[in-house]
């Protein structure tokens, strides 16, 4: 589990139910409740706000190489963001630096936090800034590794301090970080351009390309049908000849697979479906892969103790892959710990 989190650039964790079933489209034999315990038992997962701002799961043991990387973010020191948030260059490092001093050693609430930080710094304004909704102003401490998630009191999210929580460790040099992120990158969603690159790791594609040319020999450029893209030098060999043939993969709502592809969605689907995948406020519809396309999208439910699955196809699905989408959904059932499953198919329907 740990292993292939790191390898796949964390799980995404806008859902924690998506993080787990991310992790069952990859690995088999595991079982549901994997990534809670390793959250909140045995700490070798972390929760932060990560790459773009969004929320990951990532390997404790690799958190400081990550959050290295992570504090090179600058969007938030623009004057742009300051004056839309309505907040000053000494106010930001100064709630950065006490939301520090705060969480560490206690694992907190978010409103016990903003009263914390209220009371800290004689300033109620910012204890009124950490309440604010999206987490705006908790992403920077973050970054900056001062804070992750803690367990949960309740239905209430917790955070607490990452040294306290994970054992300090050596600082990481941020820019050799950055090196691993790209590498990192690379071995999972290569061959990829520049502009995907970067709207995954949230920079310019200058900076993006930047980064590749700072791999060296580790990376190389390669034409996909008249696109360039990159790739890392050790797998090129292995994607001329890598075949997904006959492969049937049930992935969940903001599968890191699915969000590597945005940019380049029309070469995953059959068609202009990109809307029924990637939709408003940013998010992610669980998909159905027959051999790696995206030809259609999925729910499922429990209902009466059996487990329902509904396939909304984009295209007509042969026979075979039918019957291995009836076979991932036995599968899901056993993990979710059903004893029986329902699938149906609605009709394919035009794309707009």
């Amino acid at each position: 589990m740990l292993e292939v989190t790191g390898r796949i650039c964390g799980l995404h964790a806008q859902l924690m139910s998506s993080a787990e079933l991310s992790l069952w489209a990859r690995i088999d034999g595991i079982s549901a409740g994997v990534a809670a315990r390793a959250l909140w038992e045995d700490r070798s997962l972390v929760k932060l706000w990560a790459m773009r701002g969004t929320l990951h799961l990532l390997p404790a043991a690799e958190y400081w190489a990550w959050q290295a990387a992570l504090s090179t973010y600058d969007h938030y020191l623009k004057p742009s963001w300051f004056k839309y948030f309505g907040m000053t260059m000494e106010q930001l490092e100064q709630m950065i630096e006490v939301v520090g001093e705060v969480l560490d050693g206690q694992v907190l609430t978010r409103e016990e936090l903003a009263e914390a930080v209220a009371g800290r710094t004689g300033a109620a304004e910012l204890g009124e800034k950490l309440l604010q909704s999206w987490g705006a102003f908790l992403k920077p401490p973050s970054f900056n590794g001062k804070l992750c998630f803690g367990p949960g009191a309740g239905t209430r999210v917790c955070f607490t301090g990452p040294a306290s929580w994970l054992g300090a460790q050596e600082a990481v040099d941020p820019q050799a970080a950055l090196v691993e992120m790209t590498r990192r990158y690379l071995g999972s969603n290569g061959p990829a351009t520049k502009e995907d690159y970067g709207r995954w790791a949230a920079v310019s594609p200058a900076k993006a390309r930047a980064r590749f040319h700072r791999l060296g020999d580790e990376a190389v450029e390669v034409d996909v049908e008249g696109v360039r893209c990159w790739l890392r030098a050790k797998d090129v060999d292995e994607a001329a000849s890598a075949s997904l043939a006959g492969r049937v993969n049930l992935l969940p709502a903001f599968d890191p697979y699915v969000i590597a592809a945005t940019r380049q969605c029309e070469y995953f689907t059959p068609g202009p479906y990109k809307e029924r995948i990637y939709r408003p406020q940013g998010w992610i519809s669980p998909v159905v892969l027959v051999d790696g396309r995206m030809d259609g999208v999925w729910s499922h439910r429990v209902k009466g103790g059996r487990l329902q699955v509904t396939v909304e196809p984009f295209v007509v699905i042969p026979a075979w892959a039918k019957t291995g989408i009836e076979e991932q959904a036995h599968h899901l059932a056993r993990f979710l710990g059903r004893e029986g499953v329902e699938v149906s198919f609605v009709e394919p329907t035009p794309s707009g």
